[in-house]
Parts: C-alpha cells; structure tokens; sequence
C-alpha cells in the first residue's frame, strides 16, 4: 500500500533575495510557509521593509549664477564661441530594451514572460511576468561587454518584489530591488567587469507565489563588447601548467583580447573549454606526458593555437585515496535558502562524498551545466580549489543531478551520449569525482544506463556514481531506478535512498510501515538488500533535521539503531531482518548545511557511528 506523497517538488532555491545594493542590510520575505523542496525543509520568513536608497542633494544654483550663466551662453555665438555641447548620450547595450519586438532577445523561466501592451512606461509593449509557486518568473539576455570596464543597468518596473540584477560579471554579481512599485519606479545598480570578462546577463525577476510584475526599458550602458563580424582574436599566450595529479593537470593562460571562450586540447584533441583563463584536463593516464595547447573564440571563429605546454602526471593512476569500507553522504548546497551557506571547504570533516547540489538541465535534451549561485559569493576558483583540498584529506566530491528545476530527458541514444559528455566536461572543469542521480521525475533505465556506462568509459575505474531515489522507486526491482541501479551493479558505489517525505510503504516481509521508524528504515532497506544489489551499495538517506524535510525526520540515534539493525542484529524494532549485512555502506543526509544550522548534530552522531561499523 503506498500513501500519496505530498506534491513537493521543487529544491527550493534562493528563497532569499539574491543580493542587496551595495550597503543595504538583507531583509527576510513576506510571511508564508516554505519547504526546502528537494529536501522538503519548512522555514518561516516575515516581511522585508522597504531598502534604504542613497539621495545626493541636487546642485544648487544661485539666482545671479543662473542669469551669468545664460548670458554667457548666449554671447558665446556672437564672439566665434560655441555653445557648450551637451555630452552624447552612450549606447544602450541591450537589445529589445522596451520589448517592442516581444520577447525577442530575452528568455523567460518556465514560460513565465509575456509582451503586453498596457501598462508600459514607453513605447508599445512592456514585458508581464508571472511567478509560481516554484519559479520566479526571471526573464534575461546575454549582452558582450569589455573586460575591466564598468557599467550601469537601469531598468523601470512596476509590481510586487521585482529585482534587477546582472550576473556572470566576474568580479561581484549585483541585484536591486522594490518590494512594492503601485506605479512605474526605476531601479538602477552598477558594476566593473573581470579582467576576463565579455559577456554578461541582466534579468529582472518576481518572488515565488507572488503576483505578476512588469518591466520596460530596460538600459545597460558602457563599452560595448565584441559582435560577429569582429576580428577572430588572437592565439593565447603564457600557457603554463599547474598542480599535476596521478589523472589531472591543472592549466591556465593569458587573457585574450576579444575572446569570450577558450577551447583546450590534449595531444591534438579538443577536451575541454573554458570561459576563464584556466581549466583543469582530468581522466589521465598515471605517469603518462601529455601535450596542451588552447585556443580563443568569439561570435566570428576561433584562434589558432597556443604554444604546446607539456606535462606529465604522477604515479599511481588513482585520483584519490579509495572510500571507507562505511562512508557518510552530504549533500551541499549550491544556493541559500535558510540553512547556513557553507563552502566546500567548510564541509563537515565526517563527510566522505560530498554531493554538489545540483547541476542544472539545459535546452539540449540530455545535456547538464553548473554553475556556482551568485548569492554564495563563492568564487569559481576557490571552489575547484577547497574541491582538490577535500580530495587530498581523502574526500569525493561529486556533482548531484537532480532536483525538482533538474529534469533531465535521457530517452535515447543521443541524449545518454550527451549527458556523459556533459558530465564528464564538469568533472573535467571542476575536479569532480563522479556523479550522484537525483532524478525526481523519473528515469530511462535503458538509456540512463547507456548514459552512466559512456561515463565510466570516460573518467575510468575510479568514478563515483550514487543514486538518491525516493522510495516508491525501490520498491521493486522492476522500477526504473532499481533496474538502472541493477544494470550498473559493477560500477555503481551507493543507493541512498531518501526514507522521508513518503508515507508509508512496503517492507521486505509485506507489511505496510510508517515513515519515521526504525522499522520503515529496516524493512525498506531489506527489499534493496534481497533484491540485488550488494550491501556495499545501499545507503540510509535521512534528513539533518525537521527543518530539513517535510516529513520523515528521526533523530541520529534511530539512524544509528537501524545500522545496527541491518549490520549486527541489534537496535532493531519489530522488524528483523533474517539475516545482518555486515558490508552496508553507511548513510545519507540532506544537507550538510542544514546539518551545520542545527549544530552539526547529525554528522556529530552519525558519523563517528558509520566509520566504527564492522
């Protein structure tokens, strides 16, 4: 018998304003209930006031100033002066600023955008969009910029909590907002570019439930970047490599004029592309010299090569040490919705795989993107660095697909074959380790199949791939989930199998079991354990704390009650497994940010109780 689960879906992102202008202190949102929707957390939030805006005092001109002044102006002429010229106005970069041409050059999430012709602030059109309870309505455009220059976004709005922001600037992401705009109100931010940045993307966005808001000309003002027609840049320079593991090398270059990407390649082949100046090549041979050069593109072609850098990796062939016999799951993550921002590196230390949640689908069916959530202000290079500090201390560091805005369509054999590259090209960029499938929509056993074992023929014998399915997907060994976990027994590391938000469900003897037992962890666990997979492959996925989900939340030492249970024969409840599996791998727990919210208790406990099983 299985109870409907509620209808919670989404992972919850940002449930915060992204960003504040410069000095403005962050206020929390409206009141209203939330839940961390892939993990199902309730938080509570109040209602933000009105931010603080900067007034400059307008110049003051005396009467006698102002008549001297036009005097002049006027005499100017007749003595072969001129006028003074008023200054031209700079160029707005954005295209179809006031949304006369519809939506042309912007893309909406989710649908959420629409061209009206009332009310608008000029012209004919103005755009109307409308958030959901999920989604919140962001609407944007990539606009070419110069690197190292500055510019200023303006835009006018009307409605309910509408933001402006700009992001990928890379220096500091910025982002305005009104909490209430009953008539047009213009909000306006600014920003530098990094030294290697040529392109950008300014949106404007609603909040979650609210009520539609509307936006019109909007104006980026400053250097204009580069456009098709412009020149192909010129070949990068300085290629140098850095830090050399037993499977990676770690490469970087000099800036390239022009350029908005770069394309690496090993031994003549293209591997990896970078919209820096550096990149990280993995998948490598042990004690294997390789040869790299890189290139620079733009909207009119790419450059020819770099001069070659040579580099050989070191003994071993193993990217990092080998899991514990029992490891501990955490999930991080990429974005703040209430539980204490963490980075990588403040990830705590009874963690063995560190899944980065999440990697996000692209308009490509079966492709996936990453990138770090600006409201984290966590760089891109810090990131990969605190990622290779956990691998030296003996950690994986994995990248998580899934989560309710993470539907990935893997239905055929072209987008399996993307979905391995694109994987792969994060591993390759980040440093990860392999993969974890956190798919809550449902999945393609044949082709998810197809797509994991394309993936492990790419990064070799040491990837890490975990699953995190729902229980209604382990049921039975016919479900997608248990199917694929099957089909890749020989190269899968972990089910974790998320024991909340569930109702009640099947155990291995028939019988129906509340969540929120020992029992529900004991009998559901036992249905994976009898069904195929090996003990070393099945995992205890709990929350870190109530807040952390909707329903299912026990506390560490009904955790640890039900390892023992399933491991030694002790702590059980009324179910007893016939027999004790002494290899079952460990257990999982969303997240290590909620973890640290309450005080590290769940890893506190946890932990210490998985690393000392048999």
């Amino acid at each position: 018998m299985y109870w409907p689960r509620p209808s919670l879906r989404a992972h919850g992102r940002r449930r915060t304003p992204t960003s504040l202008p410069t000095g403005t202190t962050p206020t929390p949102l409206p009141p209203e209930e939330t839940v961390d929707h892939h993990r199902h957390g309730t938080t509570r939030r109040s209602r933000p006031s009105r931010p603080c805006r900067s007034r400059r005092p307008h110049a003051r001109r005396t009467p006698f100033l102002a008549a001297v002044t036009l005097l002049l102006t006027g005499l100017l002429p007749l003595f072969g002066g001129a006028a003074p010229a008023q200054a031209a106005a700079e160029p707005n970069l954005a295209k179809n600023p006031g949304f006369e041409n519809g939506l042309s050059g912007w893309s909406c999430s989710g649908g959420s955008g629409v061209v009206v012709g009332a009310p608008v602030h000029g012209g004919s059109g103005a755009l109307k969009a409308s958030p959901a309870g999920a989604d919140n309505a962001r609407c944007g455009q990539s606009v070419a910029v110069r690197p190292g220059s500055s510019y200023t976004l303006s835009a006018w709005v009307q409605g309910p909590y509408v933001h402006l922001g700009a992001s990928g600037t890379g220096t500091t992401d910025v982002s305005t907002w009104t909490p209430s705009a009953g008539t047009w109100q213009q909000l306006s931010t600014s920003f530098t570019t990094g030294p290697s940045t040529t392109s950008v993307t300014v949106y404007t966005h609603g909040w979650y439930g609210q009520a539609p808001y509307f936006a019109d000309d909007i104006t980026l003002t400053g250097p204009g970047g580069g456009e098709p027609g412009e020149p192909v840049p010129g070949a990068p320079g300085g290629l140098r490599a850095g830090a050399v593991t037993a499977s990676s090398v770690a490469l970087s270059w000099d800036a390239v004029a022009g350029a908005t990407g770069y394309n690496v390649y090993r031994d003549g082949t293209k591997v990896a592309s970078a919209e820096g100046t550096s990149a990280t090549v993995g998948g490598l041979a042990a004690s294997t010299s390789y040869r790299f050069e890189v290139t620079a593109t733009n909207a009119t072609g790419e450059s020819p090569r770099s001069a070659a850098v040579t580099a050989t990796t070191t003994a071993g062939g193993d990217p990092g040490p080998s899991l514990p016999k029992h490891a501990v799951t955490g999930y991080w993550q990429n974005f703040s919705n209430g539980a204490t921002v963490q980075k990588i590196s403040d990830v705590q230390s009874q963690y063995d795989i560190i899944a980065v949640a999440f990697a996000d689908a692209t308009a490509t069916p079966g492709a996936v993107d990453f990138r770090l959530d600006p409201a984290l202000n966590y760089s891109e290079a810090q990131f990969k660095a605190d990622i290779a500090a956990k691998q030296a201390a003996g950690k994986r560091v994995i990248i998580s697909i899934g989560g309710e805005r993470g539907t990935v369509t893997v239905n055929d054999a072209a987008s399996a074959a993307r979905f391995a590259d694109s994987v792969h090209a994060l591993m390759q960029k980040y440093g990860f380790d392999g993969v974890d499938i956190d798919l809550e929509n449902g999945l393609n056993p044949t082709y998810m199949t197809q797509a994991l074992r394309a993936l492990s023929a790419k990064a070799g014998s040491k990837l890490v791939i975990t699953m995190a399915p729902q229980t209604i997907d382990m049921q039975s060994a016919s479900a997608g989930y248990f199917r694929t976990a099957l089909n890749i027994k020989d190269i899968l590391t972990v089910v974790n199998m998320q024991y909340y938000n569930s109702g009640s469900m099947n155990g291995c003897d028939g019988k129906v079991y509340a969540q929120g037992s020992v029992d529900f962890l004991t009998a559901l666990a036992c249905i994976q354990l009898e069904g195929g997979l090996d003990p070393s492959q099945v995992g205890l996925g709990l929350p870190a704390s109530p807040r952390a989900a909707g329903g299912g939340y026990v506390s560490p030492s009904v955790v640890n009650n039900a390892l023992d249970c399933l491991a030694k024969g002790t702590g059980c409840g009324a179910f007893k497994p016939s027999k004790t599996y002494p290899g079952i791998r460990g257990a999982m727990t969303w997240s290590t940010n909620w973890d640290a919210a309450a005080g590290n208790a769940w890893s506190g406990a946890v932990g210490p109780h998985v690393h000392g099983l048999p």
